[in-house]
């Protein structure tokens, strides 16, 4: 009998592991997360949907050799910074680049709701420079190329990976040996993204993560439009134009942006259905296209391999 019950406990395991990933890796070895009060947190989720991280860390999905074009991303999961969607706007995506030759990264970033984090703001920035960090110290080891990581997420996820692409000041340093690996993202994938935190571009999203009542200083930082300069990395960006949550001219700014410092490999997609619910497939019309579309513009920017 116990060993009956043994085989289905470990049954249970081996499927949860198989739903999330290869592998989860922290982000922090054990005692030196940074802007933490040390508190003991557990794990809330409901509806596949995270409202508390306990460890922050990411789901590792790694492509086959014989598929592996040496490129990866990080997806940072949307909520407005109040939960984690990781699965349908994650996990999903995170199979979908496999498919493509791109090693995938699912990051469970702290929420600034969090009861631990001392300054709430900068606690997902911080897990997501940590996160391009690992993946980057890593690369050979998982047969990746140290110049093709990217960042990728939807809604306050997209917000972030903006964010990681355009804040040059690196937070995350512990000390370790990693303080001396670049933070930044060599290509950004942007969909429905709340962008700009001047402009509230999302109500939720900026209170969520700044406060109803914040400083100017904060919400230049955390705009993404705001910090774009020729030194940054070319963005594909998606939105719909009847996206009743977060203005479609949110994306339309950041493009403008890129545009303006001449990061010309960058494009935009603005599709007239879709809502705030682009997916990774049953859109309406022609937003079905924009997979297909970002698989074209990665391999044009020489991130995919070309087929013979």
């Amino acid at each position: 009998m116990k060993s009956i019950k043994k085989l289905n406990l470990l049954f249970v395991l081996f499927l949860s592991f198989s739903a999330l990933g290869q592998d989860y890796i922290p982000l922090w070895p054990k005692g030196k997360m940074p802007n933490s009060k040390g508190m003991k947190l557990e794990r809330i989720e409901e509806r596949e949907r995270i409202t508390q991280v306990d460890v922050p860390g990411m789901y590792t999905f790694f492509t086959s050799k014989e598929e592996n074009s040496g490129t990866a991303v990080l997806i940072f999961p949307p909520g407005g910074y109040q939960k984690l969607t990781y699965n349908i706007a994650g996990l999903q995506l995170a199979k979908w680049f496999n498919t493509i030759g791109v090693n995938a990264f699912v990051v469970m970033y702290r929420l600034p709701t969090s009861p631990d984090l001392k300054t709430p703001a900068f606690g997902p920035l911080m897990d997501a420079q940590r996160a391009m960090k690992i993946v980057r110290d890593h690369a050979d080891k998982w047969g990746i190329d140290r110049n093709k990581i990217g960042v990728m997420g939807c809604s306050a996820g997209g917000g972030l990976a903006a964010n990681l692409a355009t804040i040059k000041t690196d937070y995350s340093k512990i000390n370790d040996s990693l303080d001396l690996v670049s933070i930044n993202p060599d290509f950004q994938i942007i969909v429905s993204g709340a962008i700009s935190m001047r402009q509230k571009s999302h109500k939720g999203s900026h209170d969520a993560l700044l406060g109803e009542k914040t400083s100017d200083e904060l919400e230049t930082l955390f705009s993404g439009e705001l910090n774009v300069d020729s030194a940054i990395s070319p963005a594909f960006v998606v939105c719909a134009a009847n996206d009743p949550v977060v203005n479609p001219l949110n994306s339309l700014q950041y493009y403008n942006a890129l545009l303006q410092s001449k990061v010309i490999q960058s494009t935009l997609h603005i599709f007239p259905q879709g809502g705030h619910s682009i997916a990774l497939r049953n859109n309406p019309g022609s937003t079905e296209l924009w997979t297909s579309l970002c698989e074209l513009w990665l391999k044009e920017l020489g991130f995919l391999k070309t087929k013979m």
